[in-house]
């Protein structure tokens, strides 16, 4: 069911609140050196906006999931292979930072620089999506 534009207007502003508030907690448990975390709330942070602009395109929810690459691919969003590549590793901090089978692992690779690396990339692909369609 379509949502009436102000219904649309209303979460869209919503989850584009909570990217902002999930990239700020990113930066935060990067000052705090939890740099696996960090990662996990960027994975967040553009999850949410792509979601908003799923919404903002189409009047619907997007799907109830957390790939981004189906997310942006639903969303109709039009991005270059850099995008889509980086969205590649940004997903992997979803499922890397949850399980624990995969903590470990993925603890040694979120190291300062890389946290850091990825957390301007973040802020990059935020500002790129959070343009009207």
């Amino acid at each position: 069911m379509a949502l009436t534009q102000q219904e649309v207007i209303q979460w869209v502003k919503h989850l584009q609140k909570e990217s902002k508030e999930a990239y700020t907690t990113a930066t935060d448990l990067y000052k705090s050196k939890r740099y696996h975390f960090a990662l996990f709330f960027c994975h967040l942070a553009v999850e949410k906006i792509i979601k908003a602009y799923h919404l903002l395109k189409h009047r619907v929810f997007a799907l109830p999931i957390h790939d981004l690459i189906l997310l942006i691919k639903k969303s109709g969003f039009k991005t270059d292979e850099k995008n889509l590549e980086q969205l590649v590793e940004i997903n992997t901090f979803n499922i890397k930072a949850r399980y624990e089978d995969y903590k470990r692992e993925f603890y040694k690779k979120a190291t300062s620089g890389y946290a850091k690396e990825w957390i301007e990339i973040t802020s990059d692909l935020l500002k790129l999506m959070s343009k009207n369609p």
